[in-house]
């Protein structure tokens, strides 16, 4: 059974830093990119950042771009995502995505709040 298990949420001051982990397990994800998506209240999910399966190319959303950073350790099936200066606005479920040849695998996500 192929499972996405995200950790490192929580609650944190504006200008703080959380670092995220989704540890993949059910399947090798090492070969596939992988990504970050959230959804704040009221909001729709929205992307955040992605990396390829190596790990030498990322991709950000705008609004996070300078200050969250995506990596991935393959040893350990895992992907991170380091937050730095966080603001409010960032305030949301945070989910780990996987896209596989047999589909497109969700964690059940991790809540980070910013407080101002």
């Amino acid at each position: 059974q192929v499972q996405l298990v995200e950790s490192g949420g929580g609650l944190v001051q504006a200008g703080g830093s959380l670092r995220l982990s989704c540890a993949a397990s059910g399947r090798t994800f090492s070969a596939y990119p992988m990504g970050w998506f959230r959804q704040a209240p009221g909001k729709e999910r929205e992307f955040v950042a992605t990396i390829n399966w190596s790990g030498g190319s990322t991709y950000y959303a705008d609004s996070v771009k300078g200050r969250f950073t995506i990596s991935r350790d393959n040893a350990k099936n895992t992907v991170y995502l380091q937050m730095n200066s966080l603001k409010p606005e960032d305030t949301a479920v945070y989910y780990c995505n996987g896209d596989l040849p047999t589909g497109t695998y969700w964690g059940q996500g991790t809540q980070v709040t910013v407080s101002s």
